[in-house]
């Protein structure tokens, strides 16, 4: 496991992330916080593109969780068959929004408890929904974020939770907030899996990957 990073260089490293891109957003198109839930629910295992290629049409008839249990199981099957466990995840976010209306008035709770009670929705998926809609400092760890954590020393962990407390722990507090989408932009087109592009990362020289590429 890579060794972790001290605070003066994880705040060159954020403070550089912060500068190129103050802002960050995530890459799932969503209209409110229901679709937002939703649209990262099915991209478990699916690209971002995937997803947003077949929720355009979704969410332009079924943007909330009364019209979704209107459009019913394979009204939704039909717009999102071109997604992975597409059988699977239709029946979850029906699930789900009936959920929604019956126990939460038709709106997506703000805890994260709450979320992980609903049908196909882990941590990293209330993660998301907690930091994007409400700004929560929430770490949502995927593939690249897991893999840029331990390969840099930024957030050096064993599993997904061992990076997730990782990025609590030494993150510098005013960077928290947008940590995960820096890495996950950072590792989906820098930090890349099979080929880092080490020539153009603009913390190379802070980096303690050792195999680095021209």
């Amino acid at each position: 496991m890579a060794r972790q990073l001290d605070y003066s260089t994880l705040c060159e490293i954020f403070a550089r992330f912060s500068a190129a891109e103050p802002e960050p957003k995530g890459e799932l198109e969503h209209l409110n916080a229901y679709t937002l839930l939703v649209a990262v629910a099915l991209s478990a295992q699916a690209t971002d593109a995937g997803v947003n290629r077949a929720t355009r049409a979704l969410f332009q008839v079924a943007d909330t969780p009364e019209k979704m249990l209107a459009l019913g199981e394979e009204g939704l099957t039909e717009h999102i068959k071109s997604i992975g466990l597409y059988r699977n995840k239709a029946k979850n976010v029906i699930r789900l929004s009936r959920i929604l209306v019956e126990e939460y008035g038709g709106q997506v709770p703000s805890s994260r408890a709450a979320l992980q009670s609903l049908p196909g929705v882990g941590r990293k998926t209330a993660n998301v929904v907690l930091n994007m809609w409400w700004g929560h400092p929430a770490q949502a760890v995927d593939t690249h974020i897991f893999r840029v954590g331990n390969r840099t020393g930024i957030a050096p962990g064993k599993d997904v939770a061992a990076v997730e407390r990782a990025i609590e722990d030494h993150v510098p507090a005013e960077y928290q907030r947008h940590a995960h989408h820096w890495l996950i932009l950072h590792g989906r087109y820098i930090c890349t899996a099979r080929k880092p592009k080490c020539g153009v990362c603009p913390i190379r020289d802070l980096c303690l990957y050792e195999e680095k590429t021209a």
